[in-house]
């Protein structure tokens, strides 16, 4: 793998150098997502610190459309990141070698043999948990020159916000790990295990623990007051001064004391699962200011989603290359407003029931006219996390653009169905003349309105028809 990947990086350099001494004009086109704005700006700030002509934009999606539309643009050379797979003859037929494509989702067996495809699992990695689009396009950018490596800590931005801290602890694995001792080694990132509490740097304590859903603690989470009294009794400042403490303020002899507060809240034979998923490692750059959302890692990958969600991914991109200034208080805004979304969404997903329709193993939600389509995969990972969930598929569906169907798809916890999402999405969407794919645990597909019915049918047979892994053992 690694002289294969070596050469493919090197190829990719050249080309690269190649366009900027010829003063080519390069076109970067990426995601809306985390890891697509993270994986945008790497690669862009690495083509312009060796003086290339760049300029960065953002999609929903890939399309043939799309491509038609690269094709009539005055563009020299086409840089794509976190997206393309599936559109490698296309893209050959419309703009011939001048394309260049850094990704990690699955793709076919034809498309690995396409030397423009930098692909994650074309080499033997695991494109779902060793390395995202951020990884690839850092990668990249080393091969250019290695004084990017400081681009590793936004690699690492870019890995948790497609949760691929799936190691042991909320760790990572395979090339994500080398990328974060990298990280480490530059002073960049601290790798520490402490409380797995959402909002580490910003959020009040009540507000962090409340909030908290993954693990879920029956009593305590999206349960505010409960919260606050918990963390009375066991004598926790709330406050210091006016401001309120948030859970980086805390003392190691405070967390011992929060999380033996919290043990009492938890029961059953889960409990000890649950009480291993409050402590993991934590992600935190020590060179943003302490309070910032910037400074954890998980919340700085929120941020970003939230960019790219509410269609102003330039302001996330801007920060993942330096500003700190006016796009940093616009970042602010942007996540609050997101934040604000996301529970009208999931009150009103909760209140109509109508739009649920529960399965043995498969949770069905039609989230039409309600849940725009950059957010479906936001708040299908939201459902997917419920624990009245666990162990089930949730596929949620609303309106896309132009006549169309968003599907979104992904497996809870404890979920043990052998079934590949990305195959499922990808196989069902090309019978109904859509388009789809992903990751084995996390896919989606776009299919137009008029194939509905059929492909609800589809998804509905080939889910609950797929065993259980252990039935297979």
């Amino acid at each position: 793998m690694g002289k294969v990947l070596e050469e493919s990086l090197s190829n990719f350099s050249d080309r690269i150098s190649d366009a900027i001494k010829s003063r080519k004009n390069i076109l970067v086109t990426t995601h809306i997502d985390c890891d697509g704005i993270t994986s945008g700006a790497i690669i862009s700030k690495a083509l312009i610190r060796q003086g290339a002509k760049c300029t960065v934009r953002t999609t929903n999606e890939f399309s043939e459309k799309l491509v038609d539309k690269m094709q009539k643009e005055t563009r020299d050379l086409h840089v794509i990141t976190d997206l393309g797979g599936g559109f490698g003859k296309l893209l050959d037929e419309k703009l011939s070698d001048n394309w260049l494509m850094l990704d990690h989702h699955e793709i076919s067996d034809e498309e690995k043999d396409n030397e423009r495809v930098i692909n994650a699992w074309k080499f033997g990695m695991d494109g779902g948990v060793e390395i995202c689009a951020g990884g690839m396009a850092y990668l990249a950018s080393n091969a250019l020159n290695n004084e990017n490596e400081d681009l590793s800590r936004v690699a690492v931005v870019s890995a948790l916000g497609d949760r691929q801290d799936q190691g042991e602890r909320k760790a990572f694995t395979g090339k994500n790990l080398e990328i974060v001792e990298t990280a480490k080694k530059l002073g960049l990132v601290n790798v520490d295990l402490d409380l797995l509490l959402v909002g580490r740097e910003t959020r009040p304590l009540p507000d962090a623990i409340a909030f908290t859903s993954q693990p879920f603690i029956e009593g305590l989470t999206w349960n505010r007051d409960a919260c606050i009294a918990m963390l009375t009794n066991a004598k926790i400042q709330l406050k210091d001064g006016a401001r309120w403490r948030v859970p980086a303020d805390l003392s190691q002899e405070e967390k011992q004391s929060i999380i033996e507060s919290i043990s009492k809240f938890v029961q059953g034979e889960n409990a000890t699962q649950v009480m291993e998923e409050l402590i993991g490692y934590t992600y935190t750059f020590p060179n943003e200011e302490k309070r910032s959302f910037l400074r954890d890692g998980r919340e700085f990958s929120t941020m970003l989603n939230s960019c790219g969600r509410i269609n102003k991914s330039g302001v996330g991109i801007a920060i993942c290359m330096g500003d700190r200034n006016v796009m940093l208080q616009e970042g602010e805004k942007i996540l609050s407003e997101y934040r604000s979304m996301i529970r009208e969404y999931m009150n009103v997903l909760s209140n109509e029931r109508w739009r649920t329709n529960n399965m043995e193993n498969c949770v069905m939600v039609n989230a039409q006219g309600l849940v725009p389509e950059t957010m479906t995969g936001t708040i299908s990972s939201l459902i997917a996390g419920s624990p009245k969930n666990s162990g089930k598929i949730v596929i949620l569906r609303t309106d896309g653009s132009e006549g169309t169907i968003k599907f979104s798809s992904r497996k809870s916890a404890s979920c043990k169905n052998s079934i590949n999402l990305s195959q499922l999405m990808r196989g069902g969407a090309e019978q109904f003349d859509g388009i789809g794919g992903g990751h084995e645990a996390a896919a989606g597909a776009k299919i137009t309105k008029d194939k509905l019915d059929g492909f609800l049918d589809y998804l509905e047979s080939n889910v609950t028809k797929m065993p259980d892994r252990d039935s297979n053992q």
